[in-house]
């Protein structure tokens, strides 16, 4: 038996999703994206189908996912869009490049991206995420997360925008973000070394020693560490939060790299 509307809306409060009603909002989300005629696009949570139309309106080859069957029912039936009654995150990653873009349900955001992450072909990610996890992932606040320093190599993250909270409905509490995450067409590490780097940022941000300079120290000697952090123009005494991306590819080169 179908659910009431009023319960509808009560389980997409629980996974915090708040549909995008300014088509502003919507069109500014899609141009983010930059999507051609011919891109195949995964599109995260299609709700009550306004992103879906838009996207729409710029390739033939869009793949709607939505969960709830009762929402997914009344979802316009549009030409070059396939509707999937069906969880984005159990849905196994096309063998060809692809795009995602999607409002996505705060709640689920992590499960979100490390799905996009993990998928060998995506070319790119536009999603509109919470604007505190968007400028924590981009270091908007001055401060890297080890897994933005740990995927910096082979993705790129931007913070491409940011939508009012009085665009969405019902009306959340924070505005939002634009979150674009972006394949490198070439990595900044050989891929035989990757594994290296994220073990080396791993050892990075364990704070042991109570310092990035410390922590490297255990394993590289301070003699070396001192040298590195001097040609990265950091000083010994920062903390792990603060380093840039490009600064950890210095640091890994110069302390690792001749390891191997």
């Amino acid at each position: 038996m179908a659910l009431p509307r009023r319960e509808h809306a009560r389980t997409r409060r629980a996974f915090g999703q708040n549909f995008l009603a300014d088509p502003s909002a919507v069109r500014r989300l899609v141009a983010v994206a930059g999507i051609g005629p011919g891109d195949l696009v995964y599109e995260v949570g299609a709700g009550r189908g306004v992103l879906t139309g838009e996207l729409a309106r710029h390739t033939r080859r869009l793949v709607a996912y939505e969960v709830d069957p009762q929402v997914a029912a009344e979802l316009p039936r549009l030409p070059g869009v396939t509707v999937r009654v069906a969880d984005f995150l159990r849905a196994a990653p096309p063998d060809r490049p692809f795009g995602v873009v999607g409002n996505i349900p705060y709640a689920l955001t992590s499960a979100v991206v490390d799905w996009c992450l993990r998928a060998e072909h995506l070319t790119a990610a536009t999603l509109l995420t919470q604007l505190e996890y968007a400028r924590k992932r981009t270091g908007d606040y001055g401060r890297w997360t080890r897994l933005t320093v740990g995927t910096w190599p082979v993705v790129s993250w931007t913070l491409a925008g940011r939508i009012p909270r009085s665009a969405f409905r019902p009306v959340p509490r924070v505005d939002g973000g634009i979150l674009r995450l972006e394949r490198r067409p070439v990595a900044l590490v050989e891929p035989a070394a990757l594994q290296a780097y994220q073990r080396f940022v791993e050892l990075g941000f364990t704070g042991l020693g109570g310092s990035l300079h410390s922590s490297l120290a255990r394993r590289y000697g301070t003699r070396r560490v001192t040298a590195a952090f001097r040609a990265a123009r950091l000083p010994a005494e920062v903390p792990v939060g603060p380093v840039w991306p490009e600064q950890w590819l210095t640091l890994f080169r110069l302390l690792d790299a001749p390891r191997r």
